[in-house]
This record gives C-alpha cells, structure tokens and sequence, in this order.
C-alpha cells in the first residue's frame, strides 16, 4: 500500500487550516469508497458557515479515513457548522453500516495494511511483536493542515502513546 497522501492536500490552503479525521472501522469496499468520495466532496463543496461558504476540501484516503480540511482564512468554521460535519459523518455512517466516532480503535500500518487494534490491548501488541516502536501509527488527533502533512502518520515511538506504554528497547 502507498502511503503517499501530501501530494493531494491542496497548496492553496493555509498551513493553520483546521483538519477533523474520521476513522472508518473497517476498510470500505471499493464500491463504498467511490460513492463516499463523492459524498465527501458534495459535501465539502456545499459546506457553510453562517450563509458563508467554508473553502473547504474532503478526502477519503487509504478506504479507512475520512478527512475534511477547512481553510478559516476565508471565514471561520462555528460550532453550527462544524455539527453539520458531524451530520454527515453520521450519514455516511448510517450508509455503510460503520463506525467513524469509535476513538478506542487505534490504526497502524503492519505487513503493508492498515491494521486496528483496540487501546486496551496495545500492550499486548507491543509486547507480542505484532507491532513495534517504529510501527507506524495513524495520528487522528492531527489539528492542522501542518500536523496532517508532518504528523499523521508517525513511528508510534513518536506518537502521544509512547507515554502510554513500556516500549521495549
């Protein structure tokens, strides 16, 4: 699987622009995915805040991660707004029959997929082999068009969840 994703986030964002990442729990089928990325970019292109439109851009990447990217330079994403994102979140929820809002699953690239394991058996993970310090790990906590670009997808050693573990050297 090619992991390679910054080349599609537009340029003429702004680095500060807010990102939300909803993680899918499990890989959409390929018929799935093509209709959810035109659902995703109807939605970004539609997308207002306050009778504004929000310069706001949708990706679907690697079948598992939706991604919507609002540049507030333009005008400011309000809590409005942001729940109607939320809305349709809960749409393509409800068409798929899965879960983006389950946070306790967390995604790591292991044997050229992306593989979910629960938080509470990360330990385990670690402590088995099945992943590693250096395993990558999807970042959805990322706040930024920077943070997407830089810190997404990192080493778990370089993650918030080093602190909670004993990774072994």
């Amino acid at each position: 699987m090619n992991l390679n994703y910054k080349e599609l986030l537009p340029a003429d964002f702004d680095p500060a622009s807010r990102v939300w990442i909803y993680q899918a729990s499990r890989l959409l089928s390929m018929g799935e995915a093509l209709d959810a990325e035109q659902k995703i970019n109807d939605f970004a292109v539609q997308w207002q805040s306050h009778g504004a439109d929000v310069k706001a851009t949708g990706f679907l990447f690697f079948g598992q991660f939706v991604i919507l990217i609002a540049d507030e330079t333009h005008a400011g994403v309000s809590g409005c707004s942001t729940d109607s994102s939320v809305r349709f979140i809960k749409v393509l929820e409800s068409a798929y029959g899965i879960s983006f809002f389950d946070r306790t699953s967390l995604a790591f690239f292991v044997k050229d997929k992306i593989q979910l394991i629960p938080y509470a058996q990360l330990q385990y993970a670690l402590d088995n082999g099945f992943i590693t310090a250096d395993t990558l790990y999807f970042n959805n906590l990322v706040a930024n068009k920077a943070e997407l670009e830089n810190k997404w997808i990192i080493p778990l050693k370089e993650s918030w969840l080093k602190d909670r573990v004993q990774i072994l050297v």
